[in-house]
């Protein structure tokens, strides 16, 4: 292992973190990389294994403890949801039927989806019908936990799933505007501050200002960036390029970029297959993840293009940004119920802090306080 990658490795293990992030460049500037690798053998690190299981298990730590930005993050889903909590304030057993077809509404506003909310209320009925709950507070802590149970009997493995070799390789794929490159950046700002040795790889050869806008990114977080050295160039042969520089000098995480697409165009997600299959030639069992960026502005409508890139590359986790700017925070709860894929990270804000690893107490707390 390079001089720098064990700095980074002891960095992480005696808790020491970088600087707080602010707009000034954080260490050196970043390099720009062209497609110069040298014929030397490469070496990974395999022996780490336990480097990446530690970074998933900080970074979850550290969620829990910035549960003030979850809470501010959810504000519009949380006003929608208050209805609730006017209708078991004054709650009594003859108006069951009336207050249950309200709470039924409030959670479709929010994007529950249909199939959820009747399981939630049925169950609901039931429970005050047996005679289990019997207040307003009984109703809305069973209604907690009924939503917590279905976030954690699916929601299981957030933590980061990065292997044991050196580089681990993070692929970030999604449509159009969805924030995809803000939420690499972001998520290459947060792994930088936990020790990582962090490599960016602009594989968006398809928009022009897509790898200015990583380049940027690379600038803010101090991370090296490999572009593409032509304007034909592929984006399969600029994630090879990355991961092979990653492997052969000693970083702990190659950051993928690639081209936004419609979930609709079968020739853009094929090229996805070709990044896929590209960096597995590389290192054996990359990528360790793929993360689709999901929009939550568009709430149930992200459904069908998680199905569709799920379908076509296998996606292992989803990062749902905008969900400070949407009162329809309920679909989390749709996505992973319906998809049974692991929700990594949200947005709940600009700033570079604000993409948060997902914490399911957190959330629900967030929406039904």
């Amino acid at each position: 292992m390079s001089s720098s990658s064990s700095s980074a490795h002891l960095s992480f293990l005696t808790g020491r973190l970088s600087p707080p992030f602010s707009s000034e460049r954080v260490g050196p500037p970043p390099q720009r990389v062209e497609f110069r690798i040298p014929k030397s053998r490469f070496r990974c690190s395999a022996g780490q294994s336990g480097f990446f299981t530690r970074l998933g298990r900080l970074i979850k730590e550290k969620a829990k403890s910035d549960v003030e930005k979850v809470f501010s993050g959810f504000s519009k889903t949380r006003e929608n949801l208050a209805v609730i909590d006017e209708l078991l304030l004054f709650w009594n057993l003859a108006e069951t039927d009336r207050v249950l077809d309200e709470l039924e509404e409030a959670l479709l506003v929010s994007d529950f989806g249909p199939k959820i909310t009747v399981r939630i209320v049925e169950r609901l009925r039931d429970d005050i019908m047996s005679g289990k709950l019997k207040s307003g507070t009984e109703i809305k802590e069973a209604l907690k936990a009924s939503v917590l149970e279905m976030l954690a009997k699916k929601n299981s493995k957030t933590e980061l799933q990065l292997g044991f070799r050196k580089p681990a390789v993070i692929m970030i794929v999604g449509v159009n505007g969805g924030g995809k490159t803000t939420s690499l950046g972001k998520l290459a700002h947060r792994l930088k501050n936990e020790g990582t040795k962090v490599l960016m790889a602009a594989g968006d050869t398809f928009r022009a200002a897509a790898s200015d806008q990583l380049e940027i990114w690379a600038e803010r977080t101090g991370c090296d960036i490999v572009v593409a050295e032509g304007e034909k160039a592929k984006a399969a042969t600029v994630l090879t390029k990355a991961v092979k520089r990653g492997k052969e000098e000693g970083y702990d995480i190659v950051l993928c970029d690639t081209s936004g697409r419609l979930h609709t165009n079968f020739s853009l997600m094929e090229e996805l297959i070709a990044c896929k299959k590209a960096v597995g030639k590389v290192v054996s069992g990359a990528p360790n993840e793929i993360l689709l960026v999901l929009d939550g502005n568009t709430g149930l409508n992200m459904l069908p293009q998680a199905r569709e890139f799920n379908e076509i590359v296998g996606i292992t986790g989803l990062i749902l940004t905008k969900l400070d700017g949407s009162a329809r925070g309920g679909c989390v709860v749709s996505v992973v119920e319906e998809l049974g894929i692991p929700v990594k990270f949200i947005g709940v804000g600009e700033a570079v802090e604000d993409l948060q690893p997902f914490d399911a107490e957190a959330f629900v707390n967030a929406i039904f306080s």
